[in-house]
C-alpha cells in the first residue's frame, strides 16, 4: 500500500484487538493486488437505537489506479452474525480480496475471450429439401439445414451469402448447428 491505512471507529468503541484484526487483513490484501495506492476501512454500528443487539457494518474504500473499490458489508434483517466484530470485518475483507482479484484479472486482461464463430459462404442450397452447404475459406464443405437457420427464413438465403455457423459432427461428417447472414 502506498498510503498509510486509515480506520475509522464510528458509534463503536475501538479496540486493540479489532485495530490488529483490520491492520492484519488489510495486509492480506496486498497478495491479491499489489497496486493498492490507499485503503481506508470504516467500522460502525449504524442504528444506535437500543442499547444491546446492534449489528456492525464494515465499509472498505480501495484506490487503485483507475479504480475504486467499495466494499460494504452490513447485516441483514435478522442476521445474529454481525453481532460479532470478527465476523463482519472478515467477511468484508474477503468481499474485498474477491474484488481485487476481478480488478488484477482485468488489468491483466486475463478475462474470457469468446472465438469466434467460423464464417464461409452458402456455395450450395437444394429448396426444395431445405438444407445447403457452406464453404469455408479453406475449402471444406458443411451441410446445413432449414432449421439450423437464424434470424431470416431458409428461402431467404441465396448462393455466395456471407454467413456464420456453429460447426458439429453430425452423422455424415460436418454440420452447422445453428447458420447467421452476415
Amino acid at each position: 500500500m502506498k498510503l498509510p491505512l486509515q480506520i475509522s471507529f464510528r458509534n463503536v468503541e475501538a479496540t486493540d484487538e479489532a485495530e490488529r484484526r483490520i491492520r492484519a487483513e488489510a495486509a492480506e490484501l496486498d497478495k491479491f493486488c499489489d497496486r493498492i495506492m490507499s485503503c481506508r476501512v470504516v467500522v460502525d454500528v449504524p442504528h444506535r437505537h437500543h442499547v444491546t443487539g446492534n449489528d456492525f457494518q464494515v465499509r472498505i474504500d480501495i484506490t487503485v489506479p483507475g479504480e475504486e473499490i467499495a466494499v460494504t458489508h452490513e447485516p441483514g434483517k435478522h442476521d445474529p452474525y454481525y453481532k460479532n466484530l470478527d465476523v463482519a470485518i472478515r467477511d468484508a475483507f474477503d468481499s474485498a480480496a474477491r474484488r481485487l482479484e476481478d480488478y488484477a484479472r482485468r488489468r491483466r486482461l486475463d478475462v474470457k475471450h469468446h472465438e469466434s464463430q467460423p464464417h464461409g459462404r452458402i456455395s450450395k442450397l437444394f429448396a426444395t429439401s431445405r438444407y445447403g452447404f457452406i464453404t469455408t475459406p479453406d475449402g471444406r464443405e458443411v451441410y446445413f439445414d432449414s432449421n439450423s437457420v437464424l434470424g431470416h427464413r431458409f428461402d431467404e438465403l441465396h448462393i455466395g451469402n456471407e454467413v456464420e455457423f456453429a460447426e458439429e459432427l453430425g452423422d455424415k461428417g460436418p454440420q452447422a448447428s445453428s447458420v447467421r447472414l452476415l
